[in-house]
C-alpha cells in the first residue's frame, strides 16, 4: 500500500466520526438552547442525532464536555453572524450597533455564559472556552480592522484592544440581563452606549498652563 492509499484509508476512517461528532453538537445545541443544560439528557441528544447514548459518551466523555463544545461552537457562529451583519454599516457607531444588536440576547451568547460558569466546576473544560475566547478575539480584531480600513474610519483606539473590550462587555451585559428583569431592547441600549467612545477634553488644566 502506498503512503497516499495508507492517508485515503485513514481519511475513510475518520470522516464518519466527524460527522457523528457534528450531528451530536447540531442537535445538542438546539436542545441546550430550549432547556439548558439541566434539561436535557443524554438520550434525548443521541434520538435527536439519530445516535446512540453510548456514542455521546464515545466522542465527548460527559454530558457537560458536550455542553461546553457546543456552547463555544455557538458563540463563533455568532460572532460570525455579528460579522456579517456589520460588516455594510455607513459608520462605526452602526457598526457597533448592529455587532450588538445581533449579539446580546442571541441563545448562543446565552448558552456560553452557562458554559463559563461550569468550567469554573470543572477545570478540565477550560482550555476549550481559552480557545473560543482567543478566536473570538482575534476575528473581531480583524473584521474590524478590515471594516475601518474599506471604510477610511479613524480610531484612536487598536482594532484587538476593541474587540476584547466588546467581548467583555457583553458577557457582562448578558450576565446582567439574566440576572435581572432587563429587556434585550435596554441590554442593547445599555452596550451601545458603554461602546461609545469617552469625548475627549482638550481644555489644558490650571497646573498644565
Amino acid at each position: 500500500m502506498t503512503s497516499a492509499e495508507a492517508i485515503a484509508d485513514v481519511r475513510a476512517v475518520r470522516e464518519p466520526g466527524r460527522r457523528m461528532r457534528s450531528r451530536l453538537l447540531d442537535a445538542a445545541v438546539e436542545l441546550f438552547k430550549a432547556s439548558g443544560l439541566s434539561g436535557v439528557s443524554v438520550a434525548e441528544i443521541a434520538t435527536a442525532a439519530g445516535a446512540y447514548p453510548s456514542q455521546v459518551t464515545y466522542y465527548f466523555r460527559t454530558k457537560e464536555a458536550l455542553f461546553v463544545e457546543a456552547a463555544c461552537r455557538e458563540m463563533l457562529y455568532v460572532a460570525r453572524q455579528a460579522e456579517q451583519a456589520a460588516a455594510g454599516a455607513p459608520s462605526g457607531s452602526r457598526y457597533n450597533r448592529r455587532l450588538v444588536e445581533t449579539v446580546i440576547g442571541s441563545p448562543g451568547l446565552a448558552l456560553f455564559v452557562e458554559a463559563l460558569s461550569l468550567t469554573r466546576r470543572r477545570q478540565d473544560l477550560r482550555p476549550l472556552v481559552d480557545r473560543t475566547f482567543e478566536r473570538l478575539h482575534a476575528e473581531g480584531d480583524r473584521a474590524y480592522a478590515e471594516t475601518r480600513a474599506r471604510r477610511g474610519w479613524a480610531q484612536a483606539t487598536d482594532s484587538a484592544t476593541v474587540a476584547r473590550r466588546f467581548w467583555t462587555l457583553a458577557l457582562g451585559v448578558a450576565l446582567r440581563e439574566g440576572a435581572t428583569e432587563a429587556t434585550i431592547a435596554e441590554a442593547v441600549d445599555e452596550m451601545t452606549a458603554l461602546l461609545r467612545p469617552e469625548p475627549r477634553n482638550d481644555t489644558p488644566r490650571t497646573g498644565d498652563r
